[in-house]
């Protein structure tokens, strides 16, 4: 199963829609395994978008993801960076498709809402920015056997 970072930016929190989005994960079958609320320092936004920082939105970008508290999570499924990222939608609210996150709930194209990881290497590179390895819970939801066919061996 592979993991991915997820960032309810400050927008999604002032808004009050962390939990329709929590819900909404949770419906695909996303498993939590990790999940606190903080205001992301500077310094670590800085690393979570350094390959941007030559873009002219990397400073705005920053300013924002550490305006206000965020909700910081960790999902894991079958191809869970993937599958958040086509639940999100494209980067800016007023492009992306309805029926997605941010298709659903966004229009601006500064304020989009969230964070998800853009590979599983960066997950795991963006995953220990946030969190320990003690902080990442290893449990087996009831309802798994009914989200995957692991009949094979393989989990299809």
């Amino acid at each position: 199963m592979e993991r991915t970072l997820v960032i309810l930016k400050p927008d999604a929190v002032q808004r009050g829609l962390v939990g329709r989005i929590l819900s909404r994960f949770e419906a695909k079958g996303l498993k939590m395994v990790a999940l606190k609320m903080k205001q992301v320092d500077r310094a670590s936004a800085e690393r979570l978008y350094a390959l941007l920082k030559h873009r002219d939105f990397f400073k705005p970008l920053v300013r924002f993801v550490t305006s206000g508290p965020a909700v910081l999570l960790v999902l894991e499924g079958k191809g869970a960076v993937a599958v958040v990222r086509k639940m999100a939608g494209a980067t800016f609210g007023s492009a992306a498709e309805p029926g997605t996150l941010r298709g659903d709930f966004g229009v601006s194209n500064r304020f989009n809402l969230m964070h998800g990881s853009d590979s599983p290497e960066g997950a795991e590179r963006e995953i220990a920015l946030f969190f320990t390895a003690r902080e990442l819970i290893d449990w087996q939801p009831a309802a798994l056997p009914w989200l995957y066919d692991f009949s094979g061996g393989d989990v299809v």
